[in-house]
């Protein structure tokens, strides 16, 4: 009897043990492979929507699709949408199955280093339980500008001679955590160098508001700056009213290697900053919307149907949107990350391309 009762002790503490390396990050792994629920297809249900501030293309986004989610979701379902996003790196909110929010607006190309990087070389890194629901929302883009005082000074115009030829520019972007800064990093990487490199020649770079970027600029504080943005973005547009700016088109090879970093070709038509006279070809990555690897099929299918089937609806309310292809809001490209397996399901009984 002592024996077995021994026994019975081991056996519980074993199980004890096991227990508390789940709850000490042993269980990370456990819960991403862990079946999801079954849920009631017709249950409503409570979401939480992380945005930006008020007045954000993030904010207006969120609450445009807020309103087309909740025409397929089941009735009495509900959709709160908070400000608790940093904006295009929205991926660390979603982690821990979905503890801080149920869905978020990101970007593709942070949704991917989020997805693919370690926290030890990508600092938003380490994010395995996201996944996409649709992809390939707005059309941002990196913008890069040099004043016309820089151009005229050094003879040089674009970022890939200014950076060859090692030119003590004096630069200014958005602040840390922000896709602007993260894109003017990325441009950086392309070509081979990074912030550091840059003034160690002796170039100067800031990182600041984007009134201070503005302001830095007319005053003559700056050269260049870099942005990751879209037509019609105040500070640009009224730097380029007031400022003679000159807009800088990337090398192909450039393009193509931030290509590979998770970006896409956007075409800038002429005319969208005032003087520039001529189309520029640029890369983007455009707004995506994430949720939690765990959240049941049910709901990531209307979601991604919600998306998809009421995109005129999105482009009333937000003209940026008319720019969703759902033909394509599954794929690598405009998903960043691995598509929901619900989501999925939706788009491949609509015949789209997924990858």
């Amino acid at each position: 009897m002592k024996q077995l009762t021994k026994k019975l002790m081991m056996v519980a503490l074993a199980a004890v043990t096991v227990g508390m390396l789940t709850a000490c990050g042993g269980g990370t792994d456990q819960k991403k492979d862990a079946a999801k629920p079954a849920a009631d297809a017709n249950k409503a249900v409570k979401l939480t929507f992380a945005a930006q501030e008020v007045g954000t293309a993030a904010y207006n986004y969120a609450a445009a699709l807020q309103g087309v989610m909740l025409k397929e979701l089941p009735k009495d379902s509900k959709i709160d949408i908070t400000t608790t996003s940093p904006g295009g790196v929205g991926a660390p909110v979603i982690v821990n199955n979905a503890e801080e929010c149920d869905i978020v607006m990101s970007n593709a190309g942070p949704a991917k280093w989020s997805f693919e990087q370690p926290k030890d070389k990508y600092k938003f890194g380490g994010c395995k339980n996201i996944a996409a629901i649709a992809g390939g929302i707005g059309n941002d883009f990196v913008n890069i500008m040099f004043t016309k005082e820089f151009v005229d000074k050094t003879g040089c115009k674009t970022i890939e001679e200014a950076i060859q030829k090692k030119i003590p520019f004096r630069m200014v972007i958005k602040k840390n955590g922000t896709f602007g800064e993260l894109s003017a990093e990325k441009v950086f990487e392309a070509l081979g160098v990074t912030f550091k490199d840059a003034e160690a020649w002796g170039a100067k770079v800031e990182k600041t508001g984007g009134d201070a970027i503005k302001s830095g600029l007319q005053d003559g504080l700056y050269d260049i700056t870099i942005d990751h943005i879209g037509a019609g973005q105040s500070n640009t547009t009224e730097l380029c009213m007031t400022h003679s700016m000159y807009d800088v088109q990337l090398e192909k090879a450039t393009m193509e290697k931030l290509r590979t970093m998770g970006y896409e070709y956007v075409k800038v038509p002429a005319n969208t900053w005032k003087g520039q006279d001529k189309e520029i070809t640029t890369v983007g990555s455009q707004q995506v919307v994430l949720v939690s690897s765990t959240m049941d099929d049910a709901t990531a299918y209307k979601l991604a149907k919600a998306i998809c089937e009421h995109k005129e609806d999105l482009a009333k309310a937000q003209a940026a949107m008319k720019f969703l292809d759902p033909a394509k809001a599954g794929t690598k490209i405009m998903a960043g990350a691995p598509v929901h397996p619900g989501a999925l399901k939706y788009y491949k009984e609509k015949g789209y391309k997924v990858d």
